[in-house]
């Protein structure tokens, strides 16, 4: 006999490739929409569980979505990545058709956030996220270079010369460590045995290291087990950093690489508006593509809030 549960016993979620326009590449992200109440432990188990390097849970209401993002380690404040992903999933939802643009309100932790949505024939939807005005946090100074370097499993000549480390945030502070060139990103790794804590002395909570000329980059767990394969809370920061250093101009679109180095290859659409002085805000975009649909049987039992 099949087997029953009762009510809000199980849970549905889509997966879903972000960055990419086609299956199995791009970052993959688990999206639960209305999902019965659960706790933040449970939401933990799950999103462990699953093994995705992010998972979203979203809760629709009339006007704004209401969003928690979990990766591995923790709940985060905001995410690029499950916020473009997870409009994606509710455009498709809608049955919006083609060419149709939706607009769509997320509230989260650090803030809200705007996302539009748009589908194509060929099934896949492009979303472009707007994060706002970035935030200058932090900048290190020369002396903090040799130690930067060093945490990252690098040495000071592998740093750009021209370019230096900053701390900026659009809901998420990110080191943004530029290297001289694509040998030196590709030796970069997180080497310090207590990262979170270095960040944290540069008012930072995690770090991106990036080859500016090639415009491609690189992000890990701050246990450096894990290597992200596109980041979007990432690519705003980068997309500020370049307008202030004159690697951008205003409103130009660019495309920024990363995945190369875990086997899925992404690409992040990033622009910046405003001065190098003034960086008024910045959006970060690019394509969706669901893999598949599945349900949760069991649900993990709740320890707490």
């Amino acid at each position: 006999m099949p087997t029953t549960h009762e009510p809000d016993s199980t849970a549905e979620f889509h997966h879903v490739d972000v960055f990419s326009a086609s299956a199995y590449a791009g970052n993959s992200l688990a999206v639960f929409v209305d999902p019965p109440p659960l706790t933040t432990s449970q939401l933990r188990r799950i999103t462990g569980e699953l093994r995705h390097f992010e998972t979203i849970f979203v809760s629709t209401g009339a006007d704004t979505v209401h969003a928690r993002v979990f990766d591995l380690l923790d709940e985060l404040d905001f995410a690029g990545h499950p916020v473009l992903g997870a409009a994606a999933v509710l455009h498709g939802l809608g049955g919006t058709p083609p060419g149709v643009e939706r607009r769509w309100t997320f509230t989260l932790a650090a803030g809200t956030v705007s996302v539009s949505t748009r589908g194509h024939a060929g099934g896949h939807v492009s979303a472009l996220l707007d994060q706002g005005r970035p935030e200058l946090v932090s900048e290190p100074a020369p002396a903090d270079l040799p130690a930067i370097a060093e945490a990252l499993g690098l040495t000071s000549a592998d740093l750009d010369p021209a370019l230096p480390p900053e701390v900026l945030s659009t809901g998420l502070r990110y080191l943004v460590v530029p290297v001289r060139d694509g040998a030196a990103l590709a030796a970069a790794r997180i080497s310090h045995p207590a990262f979170d804590r270095f960040l944290a002395g540069l008012g930072a909570q995690f770090a991106y290291v990036l080859d500016a000329a090639a415009v491609e980059g690189r992000h890990w767990n701050n246990d450096g087990v894990l290597e992200d394969v596109a980041t979007g809370s990432a690519a705003g920061c980068v997309a500020a950093y370049l307008l202030r250093h004159g690697r951008a101009s205003h409103g130009v679109e660019l495309s920024l690489a990363q995945g190369r180095f875990v086997g899925r290859p992404s690409r992040i659409a990033i622009t910046a508006y405003g001065k190098p002085e003034l960086v008024e805000r910045v959006t970060v975009g690019g394509d969706v593509t669901v893999v598949g649909t599945g349900r949760l049987l069991t649900l993990p039992a709740g320890e707490g809030l």
